[in-house]
């Protein structure tokens, strides 16, 4: 699944290319994804300039003055900007036409993404208002972990997940900033001190800051806006490497479910 790094890095891509460009129209071929992407998306869009593309966890946002397009990625999908007599494919399910004779393509094989349209502030969107802080913005700390922890007994990973105590943080980047704050990834999120949840924010830091100047990480479906894979699988230190040796102590990796997702770690270096 796309996370925030190639979220992010899908909006460095596009962004420049469709920023001031006004859509001339919208080309939906198959609007059944994880809700139905809006009945009348070509007159809400068409003869409307896009003012910026921006980003909130997972979603990208393409404003367009008096209404935002938001639109979610799902497990598979991407974006890429060609030109507009460039052949859909399959699963190329919606085109924005864009005025100097390219288009915004999206990709979405599993159609697990989204579309979605608001004239309000986009913030307000039933998607996006319970949102927790950006984890790469300063609200997002230590002691902000901290004090939402109080009390809960769920996994600290399954905790750092929740996108209602910090956005963005799927299920590869848990894996990462667990081992490099050294936190065992079953620990209840309530028993963890203020030092700890510090390490932790600042690993989560590192982490996504590292993929995102790295271009994203490739897992089979994901390429960035230019068409372009990310290479930050080739520095991930625990993700997909069950069995081999920690990096740090050279003890085998090991490998479990925690809130039903994979999680590997280390059993002497995160505690």
């Amino acid at each position: 699944m796309p996370e925030l790094p190639e979220v992010e890095t899908t909006r460095r891509g596009v962004g420049p290319r469709v920023v001031g460009r006004t859509v001339v129209d919208a080309v939906v071929r198959e609007s059944r994804l994880r809700w139905p992407v809006p009945a009348h998306l070509r007159s809400l869009v068409a003869g409307r300039p896009v003012s910026s593309v921006s980003r909130r966890g997972k979603y990208l946002l393409f404003s367009f003055g008096r209404g935002t397009l938001i639109l979610h990625l799902g497990m598979s999908g991407s974006l890429r900007v060609v030109t507009d007599r460039t052949p859909p494919d399959r699963h190329d399910h919606v085109d924005l036409v864009l005025d100097d004779g390219t288009c915004l393509r999206l990709r979405d094989p599993r159609r697990f993404g989204s579309v979605h349209w608001i004239e309000d502030e986009p913030m307000r969107h039933p998607l996006l208002v319970s949102l927790g802080p950006e984890p790469l913005d300063d609200a997002f700390s230590g002691r902000w972990l901290h004090n939402q922890s109080r009390g809960r007994r769920v996994a600290v990973k399954s905790f750092l997940m929740n996108s209602r105590v910090v956005v963005g943080v799927g299920n590869i980047y848990a894996n990462e900033s667990l081992f490099l704050a050294g936190i065992h990834p079953g620990r209840r999120a309530g028993r963890i001190g203020l030092g700890r949840y510090s390490r932790l924010a600042e690993a989560v830091k590192q982490v996504l800051q590292d993929a995102i100047d790295q271009g994203g990480t490739t897992l089979r479906d994901f390429v960035g806006g230019d068409g372009r894979p990310g290479y930050f699988s080739q520095r991930l230190r625990v993700y997909g490497r069950q069995g081999m040796p920690c990096e740090s102590c050279g003890h085998p990796l090991r490998q479990r479910l925690v809130g039903q997702r994979t999680t590997v770690f280390c059993p002497r270096c995160q505690t």
